[in-house]
């Protein structure tokens, strides 16, 4: 599923719709509301926008910066990358910042626009690993997408969470949503396991484990042993590691093995 070459015209709209949310939602900021912590460990509402202008700038080809970072919330090289580029562009203002992002990001749809549908299905690196640039650029929709969701709460607003960036988005959420069922919720030999998002994405999920591995399937071949309900937002942030299932109690049902629920709420946190 994740591996398929998904439609060129419907992911560059996706992300030119999604920058314009992002536009929006930054706009007009007073410059120390941009400084506003947001859910990722040492990043403000101007750093993820940053980050976000830096791996567009990274994608045109502009070289990475050669600077010194550190920090306690930078984990591996990705991470020292992604930091790199945020300092560099910390000294400007906001407004400085919100004008590069537009410069970079209509760059980029001249280029993605451009491209040949031999380059678009061609493997190349990602964050996964190699796999068609197509995907790839399906993978930078979800990750502008989540990162809208991180401003969004830094600053205390709501925006319309679904859509078509969320439903582009979202087969990159469940990705690799077998291997937290077992590995983040202990989940054993044989367990039947649905997830039941209720919107504004709505989903059934169905994971079965199956030879010491969990895997999404069409249906169960049983009932169910837990049935975890909630709002397709906040499964997003759990995967995503912006929050916790604690943070939360009350928007979560478990129906059935409710030791077992309770693990696979806690253990479903995964980033690419």
């Amino acid at each position: 599923m994740t591996d398929t070459v998904p439609d060129q015209r419907a992911i560059i709209a996706a992300l030119s719709d999604q920058w314009d949310r992002l536009t929006r939602l930054v706009d007009g900021l007073p410059e120390d509301r941009w400084r506003t912590a947001s859910p990722l460990p040492g990043w403000t509402v101007f750093d993820v926008l940053a980050h976000i202008t830096g791996t567009e700038s990274l994608l045109a080809g502009e070289p990475t910066p050669e600077l010194e970072v550190g920090g306690d919330h930078i984990h591996n090289a990705i991470g020292a990358l992604n930091e790199k580029w945020i300092a560099s562009l910390r000294p400007l203002s906001g407004a400085e910042l919100l004008t590069r992002f537009h410069d970079v990001t209509a760059g980029r749809l001249k280029t993605l626009a451009g491209l040949s549908t031999q380059a678009w299905a061609e493997p190349g690196p990602s964050p996964v690993g190699m796999t068609p640039y197509g995907r790839f650029m399906r993978i930078r929709v979800f990750d502008c997408w989540m990162h809208t969701l991180d401003i969004a709460d830094a600053l205390g607003v709501s925006i319309d969470e679904g859509g078509t960036q969320a439903e582009t988005a979202f087969p990159e959420v469940i990705f690799g949503l077998g291997r937290a069922v077992v590995k983040g919720g202990g989940a054993p030999e044989g367990a039947r396991v649905t997830f039941e998002l209720t919107g504004p994405v709505a989903r059934t999920l169905h994971v079965a484990v199956v030879g010491g591995r969990a895997n999404l399937v069409e249906t169960l071949d049983g009932p169910a042993d837990v049935v975890l309900t909630l709002d397709s937002g906040l499964f997003a942030r759990l995967r995503g590691g912006r929050t916790t299932a604690d943070a939360h109690l009350g928007e979560f049902t478990i129906a059935g093995d409710t030791e077992l629920g309770n693990r696979l709420v806690r253990g479903l946190t995964f980033t690419i």
